[in-house]
């Protein structure tokens, strides 16, 4: 089996070490003997290329790159991603690019970015003096069908655990959000939602990077990106999980949750 990883702007949104997301499913794919491809689709890239993936990652970045991106993916390129995620490609989109995926992006100074809109949000940074969203991020996942499918193959509730650093605040629509807050600021630090879900995209503002922190995330996108492109059950081989596991309760020990593990 072989899986193809669609990288979104690698060299311009992955400012917050999110690459971490790509390595860790190329690693977990990889212990599985699952051949893995990573395509970089960036300004370079013809909208026929993104047709090829599996699965796609998105990271975060600064206003200005994230600008340049906006402006970018827009014509044939968008209207193929907006295809591909309409079709249940699975993907993670962290902190700038559920952002993009939104309807627009406010920032704080310049003139409101136009996304995709194909996640029924708005993002808004609230002002240059306005202080950022800064901490470590807990949260229960409870976005459906994911949360049903996550317990399965964790065994428990699954609790994603993260780092966030945003100035924008997000505002959510008719979209689920992905999870509701535990710890930290999640979309806006007003009303206790993270994140969004949307067929099989994963929008979050949790950093960390995301996937290594909590590794049963990153082995519902490789099942459902193989199911989907095999179109047959897949049963994913089991991994020695337990340094994940470990690291996950010193954090939540030091964050004082300890009744979360």
């Amino acid at each position: 089996m072989e899986l193809s990883i669609g990288w979104l702007y690698p060299n311009l949104m992955s400012t917050y070490g999110d690459r971490g997301n790509v390595i860790c499913l190329q690693r977990r794919c990889e212990w599985r003997n699952i051949n893995v491809v990573v395509i970089p689709l960036d300004r370079t890239t013809e909208a026929d290329k993104i047709t090829l993936v599996d699965l796609i990652v998105g990271g975060g970045a600064q206003d200005r790159q994230q600008e340049i991106v906006m402006r970018d993916l827009q014509g044939t390129k968008a209207e193929t991603l907006r295809e591909k995620l309409e079709q249940g490609t699975p993907g993670v989109f962290t902190c700038g690019s559920p952002q993009l995926l939104g309807h627009y992006y406010e920032p704080a100074l310049g003139q409101r970015i136009e996304g995709l809109g194909l996640l029924d949000l708005v993002s808004k940074h609230p002002g240059i003096n306005a202080p950022r969203c800064i901490g470590n991020l807990v949260f229960e996942i409870t976005a459906e069908p994911l949360a049903t499918e996550l317990k399965k193959l964790w065994g428990d509730t699954p609790i994603a655990i993260g780092f966030e650093n945003h100035g924008g605040r997000t505002y959510l629509d008719t979209v689920q959000p992905l999870g509701k807050v535990i710890q930290g600021y999640g979309n806006n630090g007003e009303d206790g939602t993270e994140g969004a879900f949307y067929h099989n995209a994963i929008a979050t503002y949790s950093h960390g990077p995301l996937l290594p922190k909590n590794p049963f995330i990153a082995d519902w996108l490789i099942k459902t990106a193989l199911q989907k492109k095999y179109q047959t059950s897949i049963q994913l081989s089991k991994l020695d999980n337990s340094l994940a596991y470990a690291a996950r309760k010193a954090m939540l020990q030091n964050l004082g949750l300890r009744n979360l593990y």
